[in-house]
């Protein structure tokens, strides 16, 4: 019996015992009219179907999303590896696993990736801007360090907002240096700090903290109106001038670049040009790294849906 094997490792033959997400959930009937349990299971490695049979225990279509402890056996059917179970049952308690190990998460330390953020934040020379970027990271506080960063496309891991918006802000500080003569630093970093924030409010996610659905509101209005909306209350609240409310709206509003990637306005300012463009770099580096993990060195993948084009991992 091996304990908390990985998906990805597992071979005909296996017993196995160990705690895995339930990721989906759905009591049957077989040909002989007994009931089982048709689920999928999944850690960080990968995912598996699995069967129980005559299963008459309380785990359902209502559990999906949630980590439970299991064991069984890995058979094959019609050429695909298959879990047979034999115990089944939510997690308790005192039981102890890793979180890391089930879900992606971001390859930074959380702690001291927001405590850079909040140093960028102090760093600011605007007390208008610095002041707004602390009340909209007041609001969002810890769902901001925690959640992913997307639903499926990149940095849909848990911690990926921070990380993204790290990754991002640390280009946006190099590059408002290599360009001070028509770029306000204080304005793109301030903005490249509260370009996704909302997505707080725009995705739902389920116990482990990976994305599971938008919400209405993030359906109806999406990130950046409710960005833009945020930094607005945030600016009268503040009493900061409304020029600058807006420049920091019209970041948001603009930062996908164009309408037909989901931009509510195209970028007019220097600031927002570069914004929307090192928003661009961080997704399709991130996109490139998720895609090369999977590749020999040598070979090129599938067609790439984000980059429209496959790609090559060379040595």
């Amino acid at each position: 019996m091996e304990f908390n094997k990985w998906v990805a490792d597992l071979e005909v033959g296996n017993e196995i015992e160990g705690f895995y997400i339930l990721k989906t959930a759905q009591i049957k009937t077989s040909n002989s009219g007994k009931p089982f349990l048709a689920a999928n299971m999944a850690d960080r490695s990968g995912a598996i179907d699995a069967k129980f049979w005559d299963y008459n225990g309380s785990i359902g279509i209502q559990d999906e999303g949630s980590v439970v402890k299991l064991r069984g056996s890995v058979s094959e059917y019609r050429g695909t590896l298959q879990l047979i179970l034999t115990r089944l049952r939510p997690v308790q308690e005192d039981d102890q696993y890793n979180l890391s190990e089930l879900v992606p998460v971001a390859p930074i330390d959380e702690e001291a990736g927001w405590q850079e953020l909040q140093d960028m934040v102090a760093g600011l020379k605007d007390k208008d801007y610095q002041a707004v970027c602390r009340k909209v990271l007041e609001k969002y506080g810890d769902r901001f360090r925690f959640i992913p960063g997307g639903k499926s496309m990149h940095h849909s891991f848990v911690n990926g907002l921070l990380m993204h918006t790290l990754y991002m802000a640390r280009i946006a500080d190099h590059l408002a240096g290599v360009y001070p003569e028509v770029v306000d630093r204080d304005l793109l970093v301030a903005g490249t700090i509260l370009h996704d924030a909302a997505k707080c409010d725009e995705f739902v996610t389920s116990p482990l903290g990976l994305v599971t659905e938008y919400s209405v509101k993030g359906e109806l209005l999406g990130h950046l109106v409710m960005g833009a909306q945020a930094v607005a209350e945030a600016g009268k609240e503040l009493g900061i001038p409304e020029e600058k409310s807006v420049l920091l709206q019209h970041m948001l509003l603009s930062h996908h670049g164009d309408p037909a990637f989901g931009a509510a306005v195209r970028p007019v300012c220097a600031e927002s040009e570069l914004l929307s463009m090192i928003d661009l770099i961080d997704s399709r580096m991130e996109i490139y790294k998720e895609t090369m993990e999977e590749l020999e060195v040598g070979s090129f993948s599938k067609r790439v849906f984000a980059l429209d084009k496959k790609i090559y991992r060379h040595k």
